[in-house]
Protein backbone atom coordinates (compact mmCIF):
# COMPACT_ATOMS: atom_id res chain seq x y z
CA UNK A 1 0.00 0.00 0.00
CA UNK A 2 2.91 2.22 0.74
CA UNK A 3 5.59 2.37 -2.01
CA UNK A 4 9.35 2.69 -0.43
CA UNK A 5 9.37 6.35 -1.85
CA UNK A 6 6.43 7.74 -0.42
CA UNK A 7 7.75 5.75 3.32
CA UNK A 8 11.47 6.83 2.86
CA UNK A 9 10.06 10.20 2.01
CA UNK A 10 7.92 10.52 5.04
CA UNK A 11 9.95 9.06 7.01
CA UNK A 12 13.15 11.59 6.56
CA UNK A 13 10.61 14.29 7.43
CA UNK A 14 8.89 12.86 10.38
CA UNK A 15 12.16 12.51 11.92
CA UNK A 16 13.98 15.78 11.14
CA UNK A 17 10.09 17.45 12.61
CA UNK A 18 9.95 15.57 15.84
CA UNK A 19 14.39 15.96 16.12
CA UNK A 20 13.81 19.64 16.10
CA UNK A 21 13.24 21.52 19.44
CA UNK A 22 9.64 21.80 21.05
CA UNK A 23 7.34 21.26 23.59
CA UNK A 24 7.32 17.62 23.80
CA UNK A 25 11.28 16.81 23.13
CA UNK A 26 12.04 19.97 25.67
CA UNK A 27 9.73 17.54 28.44
CA UNK A 28 11.40 14.81 27.71
CA UNK A 29 14.60 16.02 27.97
CA UNK A 30 13.65 18.17 31.15
CA UNK A 31 12.61 15.08 32.93
CA UNK A 32 16.10 12.73 31.95
CA UNK A 33 17.55 15.48 33.46
CA UNK A 34 15.78 16.04 36.65
CA UNK A 35 14.55 12.45 37.56
CA UNK A 36 17.08 10.36 35.62
CA UNK A 37 17.30 7.90 31.89
CA UNK A 38 14.08 6.10 33.57
CA UNK A 39 11.52 8.66 33.92
CA UNK A 40 12.57 10.39 30.59
CA UNK A 41 12.28 7.23 28.37
CA UNK A 42 8.76 6.74 30.05
CA UNK A 43 7.03 10.02 29.23
CA UNK A 44 9.10 10.03 25.90
CA UNK A 45 7.40 6.85 25.41
CA UNK A 46 3.92 7.95 26.57
CA UNK A 47 4.01 11.20 24.34
CA UNK A 48 4.75 9.01 21.59
CA UNK A 49 2.09 6.88 21.84
CA UNK A 50 -0.49 9.49 22.04
CA UNK A 51 -0.12 10.12 18.64
CA UNK A 52 -2.09 6.90 17.93
CA UNK A 53 -5.22 8.71 18.50
CA UNK A 54 -4.68 11.37 16.08
CA UNK A 55 -3.54 8.85 13.74
CA UNK A 56 -7.33 7.01 13.85
CA UNK A 57 -9.09 10.69 13.51
CA UNK A 58 -6.62 11.40 10.55
CA UNK A 59 -7.59 8.06 9.00
CA UNK A 60 -11.17 8.17 9.29
CA UNK A 61 -11.29 11.86 8.88
CA UNK A 62 -9.18 12.11 5.41
CA UNK A 63 -10.51 8.76 4.20
CA UNK A 64 -14.54 10.05 4.74
CA UNK A 65 -13.50 13.75 3.30
CA UNK A 66 -11.80 11.55 -0.50
CA UNK A 67 -15.10 9.51 -0.30
CA UNK A 68 -17.45 12.23 -0.18
CA UNK A 69 -16.02 15.21 -1.70
CA UNK A 70 -12.62 15.34 -3.85
CA UNK A 71 -13.05 19.46 -3.19
CA UNK A 72 -13.42 19.00 0.65
CA UNK A 73 -9.84 16.89 0.76
CA UNK A 74 -8.63 19.73 -1.72
CA UNK A 75 -9.70 22.68 0.28
CA UNK A 76 -8.09 20.70 3.04
CA UNK A 77 -4.85 19.72 1.69
CA UNK A 78 -4.71 23.78 0.86
CA UNK A 79 -5.33 24.51 4.73
CA UNK A 80 -2.86 22.26 6.01
CA UNK A 81 -0.36 23.41 3.28
CA UNK A 82 -0.99 26.82 4.82
CA UNK A 83 -1.24 25.72 8.28
CA UNK A 84 2.56 24.22 7.60
CA UNK A 85 3.68 27.07 5.98
CA UNK A 86 2.41 29.07 9.18
CA UNK A 87 4.68 26.54 11.49
CA UNK A 88 7.56 26.96 9.20
CA UNK A 89 7.10 30.97 9.40
CA UNK A 90 7.30 30.64 13.10
CA UNK A 91 10.26 28.41 13.74
CA UNK A 92 12.36 30.52 10.89
CA UNK A 93 12.07 33.61 12.86
CA UNK A 94 12.33 31.58 16.21
CA UNK A 95 15.17 32.80 18.36
CA UNK A 96 16.04 29.53 19.88
CA UNK A 97 16.59 29.70 23.54
CA UNK A 98 15.42 26.22 24.09
CA UNK A 99 14.91 25.26 28.25
CA UNK A 100 15.39 21.94 29.80
CA UNK A 101 15.69 23.08 32.85
CA UNK A 102 13.55 20.69 35.38
CA UNK A 103 10.81 19.39 33.86
CA UNK A 104 8.55 18.46 37.24
CA UNK A 105 9.75 18.40 41.31
CA UNK A 106 6.53 16.28 42.31
CA UNK A 107 8.28 12.52 42.20
CA UNK A 108 6.10 10.21 39.91
CA UNK A 109 6.10 6.45 39.10
CA UNK A 110 7.03 5.34 35.39
CA UNK A 111 3.54 4.27 34.76
CA UNK A 112 2.33 7.43 35.88
CA UNK A 113 4.27 9.04 33.98
CA UNK A 114 4.29 7.33 30.65
CA UNK A 115 -0.13 7.91 31.05
CA UNK A 116 0.85 11.27 31.54
CA UNK A 117 2.90 11.35 28.18
CA UNK A 118 0.28 9.68 26.72
CA UNK A 119 -2.50 12.21 27.72
CA UNK A 120 -0.49 15.36 27.46
CA UNK A 121 -0.10 14.53 23.33
CA UNK A 122 -3.80 12.72 22.85
CA UNK A 123 -5.49 16.47 23.71
CA UNK A 124 -3.35 18.86 22.27
CA UNK A 125 -5.41 20.61 19.70
CA UNK A 126 -2.41 21.81 17.88
CA UNK A 127 -1.13 17.86 16.97
CA UNK A 128 -4.60 16.98 15.97
CA UNK A 129 -4.08 19.88 13.57
CA UNK A 130 -0.44 18.59 12.52
CA UNK A 131 -1.39 15.43 11.86
CA UNK A 132 -4.47 16.27 9.58
CA UNK A 133 -1.88 18.66 7.79
CA UNK A 134 1.08 16.53 7.75
CA UNK A 135 -0.35 13.13 6.60
CA UNK A 136 -2.57 13.86 3.96
CA UNK A 137 0.27 14.59 1.85
CA UNK A 138 2.18 11.32 2.03
CA UNK A 139 -0.88 9.75 1.13
CA UNK A 140 -1.92 8.83 -3.01
CA UNK A 141 -6.01 8.24 -3.64
CA UNK A 142 -4.67 6.28 -6.64
CA UNK A 143 -2.97 3.59 -4.92
CA UNK A 144 -6.49 2.59 -2.93
CA UNK A 145 -7.13 2.35 0.56
CA UNK A 146 -6.49 5.50 1.91
CA UNK A 147 -7.69 5.02 5.54
CA UNK A 148 -5.21 1.99 5.42
CA UNK A 149 -2.55 4.29 4.38
CA UNK A 150 -2.57 7.32 6.64
CA UNK A 151 -2.58 4.42 9.49
CA UNK A 152 0.46 3.11 8.25
CA UNK A 153 2.31 6.81 8.05
CA UNK A 154 0.82 7.34 11.39
CA UNK A 155 2.11 4.14 12.77
CA UNK A 156 5.12 4.87 11.20
CA UNK A 157 5.48 8.42 12.79
CA UNK A 158 5.04 7.02 16.19
CA UNK A 159 7.09 4.37 15.95
CA UNK A 160 10.12 6.98 15.33
CA UNK A 161 8.85 9.49 17.68
CA UNK A 162 8.98 6.53 20.34
CA UNK A 163 12.65 5.43 19.23
CA UNK A 164 13.81 9.30 19.29
CA UNK A 165 12.38 10.56 22.30
CA UNK A 166 13.23 6.70 23.82
CA UNK A 167 17.35 8.03 22.71
CA UNK A 168 16.18 11.51 24.57
CA UNK A 169 15.14 10.09 27.55
CA UNK A 170 18.24 8.01 27.79
CA UNK A 171 20.79 10.17 27.01
CA UNK A 172 19.08 13.33 28.33
CA UNK A 173 21.69 14.28 30.33
CA UNK A 174 24.37 14.75 27.52
CA UNK A 175 22.54 16.23 25.34
CA UNK A 176 21.14 18.91 27.76
CA UNK A 177 24.80 19.75 28.46
CA UNK A 178 25.59 20.22 24.65
CA UNK A 179 22.36 22.07 24.21
CA UNK A 180 23.57 24.21 27.28
CA UNK A 181 27.23 24.69 25.89
CA UNK A 182 26.09 25.52 22.49
CA UNK A 183 22.50 27.62 22.71
CA UNK A 184 22.90 28.40 19.05
CA UNK A 185 22.60 24.85 18.25
CA UNK A 186 18.21 24.96 18.96
CA UNK A 187 18.56 27.82 16.86
CA UNK A 188 19.74 26.34 13.69
CA UNK A 189 17.70 22.90 13.89
CA UNK A 190 14.66 25.85 14.48
CA UNK A 191 15.74 27.06 11.14
CA UNK A 192 16.01 23.79 9.58
CA UNK A 193 12.82 22.23 10.89
CA UNK A 194 10.73 25.94 9.46
CA UNK A 195 12.11 25.68 5.91
CA UNK A 196 10.82 21.86 5.77
CA UNK A 197 7.49 22.97 7.42
CA UNK A 198 7.63 25.70 4.81
CA UNK A 199 8.49 23.69 2.02
CA UNK A 200 6.17 20.46 2.53
CA UNK A 201 3.42 23.43 3.08
CA UNK A 202 3.66 24.71 -0.16
CA UNK A 203 3.82 21.09 -1.79
CA UNK A 204 0.79 20.11 -0.14
CA UNK A 205 -0.89 23.32 -1.74
CA UNK A 206 0.34 22.73 -5.42
CA UNK A 207 0.04 18.73 -5.19
CA UNK A 208 -2.61 17.07 -7.27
Amino acid sequence: MLTFEQLFGFLLAAMLITASPGPDNLMVLGMGISKGRRHGMAFGLGCALGCLSHTVLAAIGVSALIAASPVAFTALKVCGGLYLIWLGIKALRSRGGASVGDASQAEDSLVRLFFKGVFANAINPKVVLFFLSFLPQFVVPSQGHVAAQTALLGLTFTLQAAVLFGLLGYFAGAIGQWLQRKPRAGLWLDRVAGAVFVALGLRLIVSR
